[in-house]
C-alpha cells in the first residue's frame, strides 16, 4: 500500500508537471468515465433496465448489449436507453469539467476509447480529440456498404420517449439510406467499424500533434486506462515516454496505478479515485 506521503507528493508533482510541460497528451480509458458516475451496474442498471434484467437475466448494460434480441423493435428498445442515458443526458459529476478547467489553457491533445462524448460536452475542443472506437451518437450501415456515419440524435430520444412494453415503434427502426440493410452501432468491435472522414482527420491531428511536440517536456497523462486494449494508449505512452528523456508519464487509476521500471524515475504514480485526485490538483 501507498502511504499519505507518497500520495499526496505523487499529487504535487503532477501538479507541478500540468503547470510547467510544454504539452500534454490526456489518454483517457473507462475509469475515467466510471469516476465521472458512468457506472454500467448496480443502481444506474436496476434504475432503467429493471424490466429487461427481470425477463432476460443479465445483471449489467455491456452485457446487455451483446443480447440477441428476438425483433429490431425490442434491440432498439434497449439500445436507445443504453445511447440516451450514456451519451444524451447530463450524468458527469464534474469530474470531466474539473478535468477542462486544468487542461483549458494548456496545449493539450486527448485520445481516448471511451465512447460517450464527454469530453465535448465539458468542452474540450473537438479539433483536439481523437476518439478511437467510435460514438454513441453515431450509427453506420451494419454491412458496412459504405464508409460513413450518422448523427443518431434525433431518432434515439424519439425511440427513448415512445417505447412501450420494450419495443420501439417500427417505423424509428433505422435502416442505412444506401442499401436498405439495419443499421448498426458505430462502435469497434470486429472489422466492420467504419473509420469515416472525421475518424481519419482526427488521427491525422493527434498523429501531427505528437511530431510537432517531439523532444520537447511532454506529459503523457493517462487516466483510468486498464489492459483490455492496451496498445492503443499505455504501450504507446510507455515507449514515448522512454524515446523521450524530457517526458513524463502520469497514471491516475483505482488498483491499476504502474509503470515499467525502465520509465520509472519519468513516472508519476497514482493509486486513487481520478476525481477525487483532479480535484486535489485544481
Amino acid at each position: 500500500m501507498r502511504s499519505t506521503r507518497d500520495y499526496s507528493a505523487g499529487i504535487e508533482r503532477l501538479k507541478k508537471e500540468i503547470q510547467t510541460a510544454d504539452a500534454i497528451v490526456i489518454g483517457a480509458g473507462a475509469g475515467l468515465s466510471t469516476a465521472a458516475g458512468f457506472t454500467y451496474s448496480g443502481e444506474r442498471f436496476e434504475k432503467y433496465f429493471s424490466d429487461f434484467e427481470a425477463k432476460y437475466g443479465f445483471r449489467d448494460m455491456y452485457s446487455g448489449g451483446f443480447y440477441p434480441f428476438e425483433t429490431p423493435e425490442e434491440q432498439w428498445a434497449y439500445w436507445s436507453r443504453f445511447i440516451y442515458i450514456n451519451r444524451y443526458m447530463d450524468v458527469d459529476n464534474g469530474t470531466y469539467k474539473t478535468l477542462f478547467e486544468l487542461m483549458k489553457d494548456k496545449d493539450y491533445f486527448v485520445i481516448t476509447t471511451n465512447v460517450d462524448h464527454q469530453f465535448q460536452k465539458a468542452g474540450f475542443d473537438k479539433h483536439r480529440l481523437f476518439y478511437t472506437q467510435g460514438d454513441y451518437g453515431l450509427w453506420q450501415c451494419s454491412e458496412p456498404c459504405h464508409q460513413k456515419t450518422y448523427d443518431n440524435e434525433k431518432t434515439v430520444r424519439a425511440m427513448f420517449e415512445q417505447q412501450k412494453d420494450m419495443h420501439v415503434p417500427s417505423e424509428l427502426v433505422p435502416h442505412c439510406p444506401v442499401c436498405g440493410k439495419p443499421m448498426s452501432m458505430n462502435l469497434r468491435a470486429d472489422d466492420t467499424f467504419v473509420e469515416d472522414e472525421g475518424w481519419h482527420t482526427a488521427a491525422e491531428r493527434y498523429d501531427e500533434f505528437l511530431r510537432r511536440h517531439d523532444g520537447l517536456h511532454i506529459l503523457f497523462l493517462e487516466l483510468g486506462v486498464g489492459m483490455n486494449t492496451p496498445v492503443i494508449i499505455k504501450y504507446p505512452f510507455w515507449k514515448m515516454t522512454y524515446a523521450n528523456p524530457k517526458a513524463v508519464y502520469a497514471c491516475l487509476n483505482f488498483g491499476e496505478a504502474y509503470a515499467p521500471d525502465e520509465i520509472a524515475e519519468q513516472s508519476v504514480l497514482i493509486n486513487g479515485d481520478i476525481r477525487e485526485i483532479l480535484e486535489k490538483i485544481l
